[in-house]
């Protein structure tokens, strides 16, 4: 009896000890990296690094890079906001919806063409729907041309592969401007997106959406 009583007393003051993780955070934005990270001071002068969540922005070398940073740092910049957290990626850095009062961020990015939906993480079809009215509009980012409107992730990619934006593996390297126009050109989709993103072949993309050549893109 003893025994089962003091298991006891040690289980719940461990219990009392253990860490308290709570999946909101509340701080005040004092850093701006890009169009979908920030640092927020949070409670206790802890500084956290904020990756939005389900969104990605124009890198910083990319067309509208700097553009979008500015928009959300005219949003948030040494503004009071609270975080949804969702998680925390491998760069330690936490995921979530950041939101303004009752303004989500993440939303606004999107609905005024500032940033893309994160097909890889996107949960939220309703980011999907604000992608495509700002699309239309031609609202941010998508009033660029469509060769200019390349998604991060293919961006990062691209660069990953020889510094260039070029496959290493296609020899798509060894193509010049001028040589081919339409998709039945085309050997591959990294063929393709050369053409578009590199000549600017605009009858590759013919909805404007920044894929080239669909049925080899898919």
């Amino acid at each position: 009896m003893h025994l089962r009583w003091a298991t006891g007393l040690v289980l719940s003051l461990l219990a009392a000890c253990a860490p308290v993780i709570s999946d909101r955070l509340e701080g005040t934005v004092v850093g701006i990296s890009d169009g979908d990270t920030l640092t927020l001071l949070a409670t206790g002068e802890q500084r956290v690094k904020i990756r939005l969540a389900q969104i990605d922005a124009p890198e910083h070398s990319q067309p509208w890079g700097a553009r979008s940073r500015q928009a959300l740092a005219e949003l948030v910049f040494e503004r009071s906001v609270w975080v949804q957290i969702d998680d925390i990626d491998s760069y330690g850095r936490t995921v979530g919806r950041v939101f303004l009062g009752e303004l989500d961020v993440n939303a606004e990015m999107v609905r005024s063409g500032q940033a893309w939906v994160y097909r890889r993480y996107a949960t939220d079809s309703q980011l999907f729907v604000l992608e495509a009215e700002a699309r239309v509009e031609e609202r941010g980012l998508w009033s660029l041309p469509a060769a200019q409107r390349i998604p991060p992730w293919q961006w990062r990619q691209d660069r990953r592969g020889n510094g260039s934006g070029l496959s290493r593996s296609t020899g798509v390297a060894d193509v010049r401007c001028g040589t081919k126009q339409y998709c039945k050109q085309m050997d591959s989709c990294e063929e393709a997106r050369f053409f578009l993103q590199q000549c600017a072949v605009s009858t590759l993309d013919a909805d404007q959406d920044g894929t080239p050549c669909e049925l080899l893109c898919q």
